[in-house]
């Protein structure tokens, strides 16, 4: 019930937190701003789907790395994207008629197949119960098949308890440090390619898992 209160205080400020973001933002600057981002980032984490091959977003958001997976086809799942399509103009399904959109929460979407790559990026923190996500996650990876998911991992255990008491970071209703994250994919039957770290914090650093199902 706790965990189910915070995530749902976390759903609410996140659509917030995006329409004040995008207020002041052009649609096609961002847009264009957004999928060099993208771009850059898979060529970072030298993650390059083929031609062709299944690729699952989760927690994609208004503007995810849907937007540059043309070749592909791509399921893409958001809790909020109803929310996204009524309340920012910066998202348009129909603009990317290779990706399916799926408007619910991870923990309750289904696929009757796997996918070559997964991507998690920031949203794994905002799950409602983080354990069963990671399962699916892997469930839903092909064996040999590439799982990304980007974490704000807490670097000092004082903070990460003191976090989990109070809503120091209400947007992130989950609190773990690198090492804790790195072993819910390992003892999951996934071996760790690399740990990107992309970006440095106080409390957190925030990385990219490149990992690959045995």
């Amino acid at each position: 019930m706790k965990n189910q209160l915070r995530w749902n205080i976390a759903q609410a400020a996140e659509i917030r937190w995006w329409q004040g973001y995008l207020k002041k933002k052009p649609k096609a600057d961002y847009l264009a701003w957004k999928s060099k981002y993208w771009q850059d980032f898979l060529a970072r984490i030298d993650v390059h789907p083929h031609v062709s091959e299944r690729v699952l977003d989760v927690g994609c958001g208004p503007a995810g790395a849907f937007m540059v997976l043309a070749d592909n086809q791509v399921d893409a799942v958001d809790p909020l994207l109803d929310s996204y399509a009524e309340k920012l103009e910066h998202f348009d399904a129909a603009a990317y008629p290779n990706t399916t959109f799926h408007s619910l929460a991870f923990e309750t979407f289904q696929s009757d197949s796997t996918y070559d790559t997964i991507l998690c990026l920031n949203a794994i923190n905002h799950v409602a119960d983080l354990d069963l996500c990671f399962d699916k996650l892997v469930k839903l990876t092909k064996p040999g098949g590439t799982l990304v998911v980007s974490i704000d991992a807490h670097n000092y255990g004082f903070f990460k308890q003191l976090f989990r008491l109070l809503p120091g970071d209400i947007l992130h209703p989950h609190q773990y440090d690198l090492t804790e994250y790195q072993a819910m994919l390992t003892s999951r039957n996934c071996d760790i390619q690399e740990a990107h770290l992309f970006d440095e914090h106080f409390f957190f650093n925030y990385y990219v898992l490149v990992a690959k199902r045995k």
